[in-house]
């Protein structure tokens, strides 16, 4: 089964409300999903210690350098989805995680200076697919944009991407305060309170296109059912 590796060296991209985001709406169409937390400051343990973690969904923060290869293998043997949430300091974990992954997304925003970091995530996916012999799909995502304006150098930026063979998601994740509310109430889009969050359904329409669009990358049929999901 898939297994999503969210990677980026420079932190504060938006690897890990990405990896959440990703992996509740998963879990909000009737999929089962393992999320791997390898980030040493352990945001999505955090998260889940809130006690409102889906049923369907399995955050494992248990995991070093040594493990991670283990870690991911009996995990997307469990549940058809994994989601691997790395740190952004050069490691031999990130390394590894990438060299099972079915697709690595590079969050980052719309910025040269998080651009020239994202290139060298895609570096390390090359070094990666030298050193293991694979070839390993990946593309980026850009991250918190405002949905109401295409911040300058954008397009410059994407259209530099995809010169040199990048793949860009046409789904930006966009700067939504339900996606900060998720982390600070402990919950997923689909059971925010909305008495307490603005805009509820625009982050959710927003996850959904995102969501299709990974699919659509791992050619993956995008309509999950409750009963065809293991």
């Amino acid at each position: 089964m898939p297994t999503i590796v969210m990677a980026s060296p420079k932190g504060g991209a938006g690897k890990t409300t990405a990896a959440l985001v990703l992996a509740t709406t998963f879990t909000g169409r009737g999929g089962k999903v393992t999320l791997i937390d390898a980030d040493r400051n352990k945001p999505l343990a955090r998260w889940a210690k809130q006690g409102r973690v889906p049923d369907s969904l399995t955050v494992t923060a248990d995991v070093s350098e040594e493990t991670i290869i283990d870690t991911i293998d009996e995990a997307a043997a469990a549940t058809p989805f994994v989601i691997v949430d790395l740190e952004g300091a050069a490691s031999k974990m990130i390394s590894y995680a990438i060299s099972r992954a079915d697709l690595v997304l590079i969050p980052t925003k719309a910025s040269q200076l998080d651009a020239v970091e994202a290139a060298e995530a895609i570096r390390e996916i090359s070094r990666v697919e030298k050193a293991f012999r694979l070839t390993i799909p990946s593309a980026v995502l850009i991250t918190q944009t405002n949905p109401a304006i295409r911040p300058r150098g954008l397009a410059a930026i994407e259209a530099t991407f995809v010169r040199n063979g990048v793949t860009v998601l046409k789904t930006r994740l966009f700067d939504r305060q339900a996606y900060k509310d998720i982390f600070s109430f402990g919950r997923t889009l689909h059971n925010l309170d909305s008495a307490k969050v603005a805009n509820i359904p625009a982050a959710l329409a927003n996850a959904e296109a995102f969501a299709d669009e990974v699919l659509r990358l791992l050619s993956i049929q995008s309509s999950l059912k409750q009963t065809e999901v293991a």
